[in-house]
This record gives structure tokens, C-alpha cells and sequence, in this order.
């Protein structure tokens, strides 16, 4: 036979001669670990859809987050569990809040962690909507003036960056313009552009207890079927002040992400969500995967989409496995 002068197998003969040509790399650098805060102390609770994942008192969030640090996780993201909820989501922006209170601890614990906090209201409010309803429907605009109020309450607490994530028009607007009047102009905002109206955000749901009362997000949260209104999000977000744009899910929407990165010059960030990290546990629980493999394949696959920042539940565990 005649072969070809190059032969590709040539470069994958061996695990060094494969790292010398590998296109992507994956590093403990890109990773984001997501915490959940909720009221009390000494508390550190598991999450049963959610295995290796639990909702921690502040004290406890800071020792997670202490452990993330250790590992050189650059940063982490805070979901607020409130131990009220009323219609309007009023824990979100209170100064005694669990998320003001862990910003707090853990800036004060290590200075270097990047702190986020996802600003959104559907853990917050007793219908599970994200933001004010007005005759059963979103009330858009309303709710800005609540994100306001929240976003700057968690600047003062010395957050690093904001992450608003309903889906509201205008809302990183809404942000940059409260935060720079209230002089937090450093304050970097991670906007949630393009995040679609998934099914894999369940086990999240049951983590935060904010499945909607009634009815559904559908109407503003995006459709899975779009592509090219991701990358019309991610414009006029860049627009309004974004430092970062996320795409949320991650592993079903690889080529919203790929999308988004041919076209918007900003760094982007993708959500490897509660289902997709469900079901690779389940899995591995189970015997029917190789965990290890298949977690830094995964996440392979969202850096090499295009992805610059992960945010996953499994950051501690993949940086353990990045060491080795």
C-alpha cells in the first residue's frame, strides 16, 4: 500500500508526544465551584440530587471555599438560600443577608478568592419567579429596580463580581448603572446572556427550593431551538457593561458556546449545570463510566467549544485530578 507521507498517528504514540500537540488545555485556572449558603451555623448539609454537593452555614462556606483556594480554584460563585421568602425577594438586597454575610467571611478569610454572587430572585421570592409578578406575569421592569438594589447590596459586602441571571431585559444596564452611581465601578458584572429554558437545571430547583409555584420561565428564559438570539443576548449585554458572558447549559448548547465566541470579543463562561453533573454521578455511582475520564472529558469539551471559564461542581474534584 501507499500511505501518505504524514501520518497522524505518529503524534499519538505516547502521553508525551500527545501533550506536545494537544490543542486544548485545561487548568485549574478556568474553574468556578459554586457554593449554596443557607441561615444557621455549624451547618454543612447534603444535597441528595446532588451527591458531593451541600448547602453550608457561612462558617462552613468559608471553610468549602478555604478548601476550593487550596487547590488554586481561582474562584467561587454564592447562592443564597433566605430563611424568609416573600413576593418581592427582599432577603436578596438585605444587609444581614446569607450571601452579604458570606462575602464577608470569605473576603475576610481569603482575600485573594474571587468572590461572585449570582443575583437572581427565584431562591428569594415564595412563587419561585425571578422578580416581581404583576397579574400573574414577570414584571420586567420592576424587577430591574430590585436587581439594583440587590447587586449594590453585594458590592458593599465586597463581592467581587455580580452575576445577574433572570433573563430581564436590560438588566446588566440595570446593574452597571446602580453599581457606578453607588461608586462600586470595580465591581465586574458576569451576565447570564444566553440562558435557555432547560430541563437540566432540576437538581439545582430542589438545592434552592425555587421550582415556580405556577407556570414556568419559558417566557424568559431563551428557547433551545435558537442559536442566533444567543449571540444577539451576548451583543447587546457587551453593550450595556458586561465584563463576562455566560452560556447556561453547557453541555447541550457546545455550539451556542462556540457560537458566541466566533462572535463576541469578551470572555465567555459556560455553566456545567446540576443536571449534567447529576447524571455524570449517577453514572459513576453506578459503574457505567469511568468518573475520571469522563469528568475531564467533559470538561475538555466546554474549554474547547470556547468556553474561558467553567463554571462546574466538580472544579475541586477535576483540580485534584489536573495535579497528579
Amino acid at each position: 500500500m501507499n500511505y501518505p507521507e504524514y501520518r497522524p498517528r505518529r503524534m499519538r504514540r505516547t502521553e508525551g508526544l500527545r501533550r506536545m500537540v494537544r490543542e486544548t488545555r485545561l487548568s485549574v485556572d478556568d474553574f468556578v465551584y459554586p457554593l449554596f449558603v443557607v441561615p444557621g451555623s455549624g451547618v454543612e448539609k447534603p444535597i441528595g440530587s446532588m451527591p458531593g454537593q451541600s448547602h453550608f452555614s457561612v462558617d462552613k462556606a468559608v471553610d468549602a471555599a478555604s478548601r476550593a483556594a487550596d487547590l488554586g480554584i481561582p474562584a467561587v460563585i454564592l447562592f443564597g438560600i433566605p430563611e424568609h421568602k416573600d413576593a418581592v425577594g427582599s432577603e436578596a438586597w438585605k444587609e444581614s443577608g446569607v450571601i452579604q454575610k458570606a462575602i464577608r467571611a470569605i473576603k475576610k478569610a481569603r482575600p485573594q478568592l474571587v468572590v461572585m454572587a449570582d443575583a437572581c430572585f427565584c431562591e428569594y421570592t415564595d412563587h419561585g419567579h425571578c422578580g416581581v409578578l404583576t397579574e400573574g406575569e414577570l414584571d420586567n421592569d420592576a424587577s430591574l429596580e430590585n436587581l439594583a438594589r440587590a447587586v449594590v447590596s453585594y458590592a458593599k459586602a465586597g463581592v467581587d463580581v455580580v452575576a445577574p441571571s433572570g433573563m430581564l431585559d436590560g438588566f446588566v444596564g440595570a446593574c452597571r448603572e446602580s453599581l457606578d452611581e453607588e461608586h462600586f465601578d470595580q465591581v465586574a458584572i458576569m451576565a447570564y446572556s444566553a440562558k435557555y429554558a432547560s430541563g437540566y437545571y432540576g437538581p439545582f430547583r430542589e438545592a434552592v427550593d425555587s421550582t415556580p409555584q405556577f407556570g414556568d420561565r419559558r417566557g424568559y428564559q431563551m428557547d433551545p431551538g435558537n442559536v442566533a438570539e444567543a449571540v444577539r443576548e451576548t451583543a447587546m449585554d457587551v453593550a450595556e457593561g458586561a465584563d463576562i458572558v455566560m452560556v447556561k447549559p453547557a453541555l447541550a448548547y457546545l455550539d451556542v458556546i462556540r457560537a458566541v465566541s466566533d462572535e463576541v470579543n469578551m470572555p465567555i463562561a459556560a455553566y456545567n449545570v446540576s443536571g449534567e453533573y447529576a447524571m455524570i454521578e449517577a453514572a459513576a455511582e453506578r459503574g457505567w463510566i469511568d468518573k475520571e475520564r469522563v469528568v475531564l472529558e467533559t470538561l475538555t469539551g466546554i474549554r474547547r467549544a470556547g468556553a474561558d471559564i467553567i463554571i462546574t461542581y466538580h472544579a475541586p474534584y477535576a483540580a485534584k485530578l489536573l495535579a497528579r
